[in-house]
């Protein structure tokens, strides 16, 4: 996303096997020393894909020193912290999925943020009425603990073979030394100009000198290169018991706002305790069969491995790959839809709610819900989800819930190592900015999670599983995905930020790849449809401007456009030990695939 000079590579797709191959050579730098974008790369040693060229970087950078893809993982993680601030960084969290290849095993950390211990379902509440999103957003109120250090450190503890503070020096470097502004960092810069401005330590790091950031310029953020080398040096337990974490909670307490701007920053609750009792949850992930193969993610907290699961299930009797583009996207529209109904009446954090994860994920349940589905009309959203405790052959129950609003500037990395090992990782502070609330001293963004609980339930007679609670994990759509061939050998593994629009995004990425026979890069890029059991379905200006839109709507759907849908990467495995790399070609700029040793 940070630098332009793309290079063009010849694509070759292998027959029915789908498997895309390109020749890539190394990525070259550009004046400033900055590695070069590309969206494919193919070779041997390992592979790493994120939205940032730095951050891919880092990643390979460890991988040729010997580490594995969980410490790149973390390493690019880290990275991404420093050019993708916005995004991710230690003031956030998220969930990381393990392929481990010795085992030919899945396993998934849950490190998402939580409310704090004090917090109630009134949380968002004031004078008996929810507050106004944007007065939620950009106060103390919608921080959550983070999760992203115990994450890190937790999957180290488990598979990884190198110290933290090995892994944080490439971002330690970038982060002193700066990083190239493009013009994705500078627009997303202007779009959060007033808010930013309110909180005077937030103005100063990303306002120089007052003004916007001037596309080409450097970047330098020396206070997150001091905190980055105290937490490799005093490891996560300065944060979770030590200074960070008391300088985390002191701002959020009292909310350093310019007092000439007039703004409310409604303090928040969270207390030293919250981050003592923190801890990111080692969790089974979700498994679902599809043509054959087994797709693992994320489970609840986060929606995305039922969500996804589900609709791949609905999809299962339907041969996609033979089905015209009309029928392609008219049935994975609807099996969205139908998705994200159920999704919105039973998905919530399972240390407080009771989550069926099993029974949706089942494809006797699956299979009841996709008889709803006609070849010659569209289903009318919202629609009401079913039971998947009491299947009903195209059964309805509870009154439909709506889907809550996710900010989208999460971001992706994906990587394997040379002994097969593979990680995907979604990772995030919420919103584009997050809270707008930098910690003092200490160069990061603090995350506007708890925004993603539901303010008040949208119907006091149905119960939602997603209001606040002392300690809870908010819903995510955070998905995170590993595919297996009947070896259980990895096939492809991939992921998207986009709040709910990650859903749909790696629903879509999945089909097009397994079942519409696109190279990985193609299906990454392909224009997008989103529908969230919503009136109209989203989608990208290349479908919104097409003849396909008129041959959908003729069926019946309706449309809102949305010019830009997520930024997906991923990896698939070739033979031989081979790699494929593969990320956004034009969404945020481009992203940045890179291999050890490339194929020329």
């Amino acid at each position: 996303m940070r630098r332009p000079g793309t290079r063009k590579l010849a694509v070759l797709v292998v027959s029915a096997a789908v498997v895309s191959v390109g020749a890539a050579a190394p990525p070259t730098a550009t004046a400033s020393g900055t590695p070069r974008k590309t969206p494919v790369a193919v070779g041997y040693g390992g592979a790493v894909a994120s939205v940032d060229a730095d951050a891919s970087a880092a990643g390979t950078e460890v991988l040729r020193n010997g580490g594995n893809a969980v410490d790149a993982a973390v390493a690019t993680a880290a990275a991404l912290g420093v050019t993708e601030p916005y995004s991710a960084g230690i003031g956030g969290g998220g969930y990381f999925v393990y392929y481990d290849a010795k085992s030919r095993t899945v396993h998934t950390i849950d490190g998402r943020e939580t409310a704090p211990l004090s917090a109630d379902s009134g949380l968002f509440t004031e004078n008996g009425k929810p507050l106004a999103f944007a007065d939620a957003v950009s106060s103390g109120l919608s921080v959550g603990t983070p999760g992203t250090p115990a994450t890190w450190q937790t999957a180290l503890d488990r598979w990884g073979s190198k110290r933290l503070g090995t892994l944080l020096r490439p971002a330690e470097r970038l982060a002193r030394d700066g990083f190239t502004v493009d013009d994705t960092f500078r627009s997303q810069t202007a779009s959060n100009e007033t808010r930013f401005r309110y909180f005077p330590d937030t103005a100063k790091l990303f306002l120089p000198n007052g003004r916007l950031p001037v596309v080409g310029s450097t970047l330098k953020n020396p206070e997150l290169a001091r905190t980055y080398e105290e937490l490799g040096r005093k490891g996560v337990g300065a944060v979770y018991r030590g200074d960070i974490g008391d300088d985390i909670v002191d701002t959020v307490e009292h909310p350093p706002v310019d007092p000439a701007s007039g703004w409310k920053a409604r303090p928040g609750k969270l207390a030293e305790k919250d981050f003592a009792v923190y801890r990111a949850k080692l969790q089974a992930p979700t498994r679902t069969s599809y043509r054959g193969l087994d797709v693992y993610s994320i489970a609840p907290s986060s929606s995305g491995g039922t969500t996804v699961g589900e609709a791949l299930n609905i999809l299962e009797r339907t041969d996609l790959s033979k089905a015209s583009e009309v029928q392609y996207l008219h049935h994975f529209i609807e099996a969205s839809r139908i998705s994200f109904a159920d999704r919105g009446r039973w998905v919530g954090d399972p240390a407080f709610e009771d989550v069926p994860t099993r029974q949706l994920l089942s494809q006797r349940y699956a299979d009841s819900r996709a008889c709803l589905i006609k070849n010659d009309a569209v289903l009318t959203s919202p629609l009401a989800p079913g039971d998947p405790r009491h299947p009903a052959a195209c059964g309805k129950g509870d009154k439909a819930a709506p889907t809550t609003y996710e900010g989208e500037n999460t971001t992706h990395l994906t990587v394997a190592d040379k002994w097969g090992n593979v990680v995907a990782y979604t990772l995030t502070i919420e919103q584009t900015g997050g809270s707008g609330i930098t910690v003092p001293g200490r160069g990061f963004l603090l995350n506007n999670e708890l925004t993603d609980f539901s303010f008040a339930p949208a119907d006091p007679a149905v119960h939602d599983p997603n209001l606040p609670g002392p300690g809870k994990r908010p819903r995510s759509s955070i998905s995170p995905t590993i595919v297996l061939d009947r070896h259980q050998r990895p096939v492809v593994a991939l992921g998207s930020p986009g709040g709910a629009t990650i859903v749909t995004t790696v629903l879509q990425t999945l089909t097009g790849f397994l079942d519409r026979h696109l190279p990985l890069v193609d299906a990454i890029a392909a224009p997008r449809a989103s529908q969230r059991n919503a009136a109209k379905t989203e989608l990208e200006p290349a479908l919104y401007d097409s003849d396909l839109r008129k041959r959908l709507e003729a069926i019946g759907h309706s449309f809102s456009l949305n010019p830009e849908i997520g930024a997906a990467t991923g990896v698939q495995r070739l033979a031989n030990g081979k790699w494929l790399a593969a990320a956004e070609k034009v969404r945020r700029g481009g992203g940045s695939a890179m291999v050890v040793d490339p194929v020329r």
